[in-house]
């Protein structure tokens, strides 16, 4: 019996977890693959009880990106479908968290720069070769290159095509947490933990206005109402009460 090599969803209480089962393959991702991880968030959107999202990989790497054999076919996406599934995943409603284990090549990058947390391990590793290939990236991935390492950075790794470590990937902004491979999981649990903590409506709220500010897209007026919302709801008193009696809140959502 075949053992699927698709992504894979599991929903816990309060989070769910993505898993890249292809270690054989680099996990690097098929339009196949791409469509599943978009069910997937549609899925856990729609979960209210969801508020995070691992995304993770088994095997030494965490992602090569696109299935290059698929480029150019006159039956198989474009490049430009994987960047606007790498989309899908910033706009996804739950914080999302990258577990970066080993190497990140190509759109794997961006699948790590899509996600709000991107968690290594110090066996981390990557480089973007599109360049050196002859393939133009996505207009998605290069604002997130832009917005989370900066213009500099950027150029360095499109334009030279070099490997950097986990140390220079944090350095960069590529991670924004690392860790030895033995605490990988305990410290990514730790996060899961207490982002969960948090109120879900200025959580969402603050998540969604943050990654539209990083597009140049500042929507005062909608930022408005969601303090008025945030204001006016039950979350806001059981906050306030949990503080003055030094306990944790236990919040709704409303």
């Amino acid at each position: 019996m075949s053992v699927s090599t698709a992504p894979q969803l599991e929903i816990f209480a309060k989070h769910a977890v993505i898993s890249l089962k292809a270690p054989a393959q680099a996990n690097r991702l098929s339009p196949a693959d791409l469509q599943i991880l978009r069910e997937h968030i549609a899925t856990v959107n729609e979960l209210d009880a969801v508020m995070v999202v691992l995304i993770q990989a088994e095997g030494r790497y965490f992602c090569s990106g696109y299935d290059l054999q698929k480029l150019g076919s006159a039956t198989e996406p474009s490049s430009l479908f994987f960047g606007e599934t790498m989309d899908i995943i910033e706009q996804a409603r739950p914080v999302t968290i990258a577990v970066v284990q080993g190497g990140a090549y190509g759109g794997g990058t961006d699948l790590c720069l899509a996600c709000d947390f991107r968690v290594g391990s110090t066996d981390a590793n990557m480089f973007m070769p599109a360049t050196r290939l002859g393939l133009h990236f996505y207009p998605g991935g290069l604002k997130r290159y832009i917005s989370r390492i900066g213009l500099n950075n950027t150029k360095d790794l499109f334009f030279t095509g070099r490997k950097i470590d986990a140390e220079q990937m944090r350095a960069m902004g590529v991670l924004t947490h690392l860790h030895e491979p033995q605490d990988l999981q305990a410290e990514v649990q730790n996060l899961v933990e207490q982002i969960c903590t948090m109120a879900p409506i200025p959580l969402y709220g603050v998540k969604r206005h943050l990654n539209l500010m990083a597009n140049g897209i500042f929507d005062e007026a909608d930022i408005r109402e969601q303090v008025l919302r945030s204001e006016r709801s039950d979350d806001l008193k059981e906050g306030g009460a949990a503080w003055k009696e030094k306990r944790p809140a236990q919040f709704s959502g409303k």
